[in-house]
């Protein structure tokens, strides 16, 4: 280049417009790995630091939850078509490839677009001082950026690593004209000037270029021993104590138990819009097909079957130690697949997903700030809808196989609707009997023809402060049980009827969250679940309610840390008809609530520490029962 050595006004005009104007996103960009260069990128918003929850809605935090602000890492089918959030459960981070950052990462006010007229930006006039040199950097050699938003900004102040940006992106540019021989293109006053500033900037030059070469290594060592070119591995580990006083009358205090819960989680792009969400887990929390060994057995508290009760902490499974299609009992820590969820984008605004392991909030987004099973509330009460806990939708063993839709109607305003059946994989009913008129497979058999929902959410946000979700389920069960796992009566859903009588269910619930500042949101549920008995021989009805309401904090004093206050009534049978009981037999009926409190440390990123408790008035709608206390100190592992 130096046989072009000559000095022009217009080569000075260049080196007036690089130091004086330039905002400087040199083409092609270039991303400078350095702290004190790189954006600050402070978003601000009001997030859950729930980097693993399930709700393929809220860690689908992040691509599949729109109206979840909650979720900090989740599988959950949501933000896309770049795919929608799905609230994937706890352990599960979608959505963040192990690559390097790329300039499009910035914020987008921080993003520049090359422009190839100068009548392109907004705030540059012709009698701008470096007008002319401005519009022969743009027009003649294409190296300038602008704004999104139309602009130049030429009065902004600028690093000199920016400058030596620049004068990389011309140089390159001119080196390639000068390649295709169209060297009329270049004068050579301008090739004078820029080698003349190459060499006062050849410092910076050498350490951008520097920079960019570990860069380059770093992914290249990064892509040898990544895990796979498809596939990323997260997980959560929660070891928790868990202490519980009172319970039913005459019974003692049960012992302090220790639990734990493991989960790891494969999340696979073939395309890089669709995804396969893979699950695997093992508990040791017991229970079976009566409750024996649970905590809520141990307090009389469980229904004679299936162990459900109000006592349950929100990372225990709905039947724990039992395969509930079968009746199969499940060993403490023993393997099993929780998730098989694959999700795609079909059209602009269309995702479909299916699963023969799912479950209805991998769906539908919590809304509330509370759920989170590993990193927020420490109840099953406090997390989600009961709605969405419906017909097993919540089991936490991948109950149901399933199929669906989101629909995104608005950046504000989805819709989303599923069919999920339990027993999908078996050909036929067994004629055994576990207990009179309840079959070994007691939820029935076939993809259309045993027990199944469909179930359907719309998701809204009038306002960037509030989050509403409404819900609609309608179910059939071939046993006469709601499948929430939340009360006690929750089996015998039809109190004084035959635990074999099949049942039809119609639920609506709806479900808010008003953020009042960054760190503070007022969040609640209501609900209701009416109920028929779906034999022609049995004319029998009742309706159960539930509310809850409470306050959520963020960084509480610390950042990263939050806690919560919440009461509210669990589910209570608040009517019946026909033949059904409104007080089950021996029980003295009284209103049950629930109050609950838990604050969660964050010690670091993948460690956190929740101690909290919750206090049960008038368990299970029983006022012979006294009032029960749960106390929980949960610890939980993120990777």
């Amino acid at each position: 280049m130096a046989k072009y050595l000559l000095v022009s006004a217009r080569g000075m005009g260049f080196l007036c417009l690089i130091a004086g104007l330039s905002p400087v996103q040199a083409l092609p960009s270039l991303e400078i790995a350095d702290k004190n260069v790189a954006v600050n990128q402070d978003y601000g918003s009001y997030q859950k630091n729930d980097s693993h929850q399930s709700n393929l809605v809220n860690n689908i935090s992040s691509k599949l939850l729109i109206a979840n602000e909650s979720q900090k890492n989740l599988p959950s089918v949501n933000e896309q078509q770049k795919i929608p959030d799905l609230g994937v459960d706890s352990a599960v981070n979608f959505w963040q490839p192990i690559i390097p950052q790329s300039a499009s990462s910035f914020p987008t006010s921080y993003q520049l677009a090359q422009v190839t007229s100068v009548s392109q930006l907004s705030d540059v006039q012709p009698t701008d001082w470096a007008f002319q040199a401005l519009q022969s950097l743009v027009e003649r050699y294409g190296c300038i950026a602008g704004y999104p938003n139309q602009t130049y900004r030429g009065n902004r102040a600028m690093t000199r690593y920016e400058f030596a940006a620049g004068l990389n992106a011309c140089l390159e540019r001119i080196n390639q004209l000068i390649a295709t021989a169209t060297a009329d293109l270049v004068k050579k006053e301008d090739l004078a000037t820029l080698q003349k500033l190459q060499e006062q900037f050849a410092a910076e030059l050498a350490t951008l270029r520097g920079r960019v070469d570990a860069v380059e290594a770093r992914t290249a060592e990064l892509q040898a021993n990544q895990f796979s070119t498809t596939t990323k591995l997260n997980g959560e580990v929660i070891i928790a104590g868990v202490g519980a006083s009172g319970g039913a009358p005459n019974n003692s205090d049960s012992n302090i138990i220790l639990v734990n819960r493991v989960r790891l989680n494969l999340t696979t792009s073939f395309t890089g819009k669709d995804l396969l969400i893979t699950g695997l887990q093992a508990y040791n929390f017991l229970g079976g097909a009566n409750g024996q060994g649970s905590l809520q057995e141990s307090l009389g508290l469980a229904a004679p079957l299936l162990s459900a009760s109000s006592a349950r902490t929100s990372f225990e499974p709905q039947f724990p130690g039992l395969n509930v299609n079968t009746l199969s009992s499940v060993g403490a820590n023993s393997v099993q697949l929780y998730k098989l969820l694959y999700i795609f984008p079909v059209a602009n605004k269309l995702t479909l997903f299916a699963g023969t392991a799912a479950e209805t909030s991998d769906a539908f987004p919590a809304i509330t700030p509370f759920y989170g099973e590993g990193q927020e509330s420490i109840s099953r009460f406090a997390g989600l809808n009961p709605v969405l806990r419906v017909s097993g939708g919540t089991s936490g063993t991948g109950l149901a196989s399933a199929a669906g839709f989101i629909f995104n109607i608005s950046p504000n305003l989805d819709l989303r609707a599923l069919y999920g059946s339990v027993n999908a994989n078996l050909p036929q009913k067994s004629s055994s009997e576990a207990v009179p008129g309840v079959s070994t497979t007691p939820l029935g058999a076939g993809l259309f023809s045993g027990s199944s929902i469909i179930a359907t959410q719309l998701t809204f946000k009038p306002s960037p402060d509030l989050d509403i979700g409404l819900n609609y389920a309608h179910s059939y069960h071939e046993i006469n049980i709601l499948a929430t796992g939340l009360v006690s009566s929750d089996i015998g859903a039809l109190a004084g009827v035959g635990a074999g009588t099949p049942i039809t269910l119609n639920s609506v619930g709806g479900t808010v969250t008003w953020r009042l500042s960054p760190k503070i949101a007022l969040s609640g549920y209501g609900a209701a679940i009416f109920v028929d008995a779906s034999s022609n021989s049995v004319n029998a009805s009742t309706t159960f309610t539930s509310w809850m309401a409470g306050v959520h904090f963020k960084d509480l004093f610390k950042p990263g840390n939050t806690a919560g206050i919440l009461f509210g009534q669990p589910l209570y049978r608040t009517d019946a008809g026909g033949s059904a009981q409104l007080t089950p037999t021996g029980d003295n009926r009284a209103t049950p609530y629930h109050l609950e409190a838990y604050y969660r440390f964050q010690v670091s990123d993948n460690i956190s520490i929740t101690p909290g408790a919750f206090i049960l008035f008038n368990p299970e709608g029983n006022s012979n029962n006294e009032t029960t206390t749960v106390g929980v100190l949960r610890t939980t592992f993120t990777f």
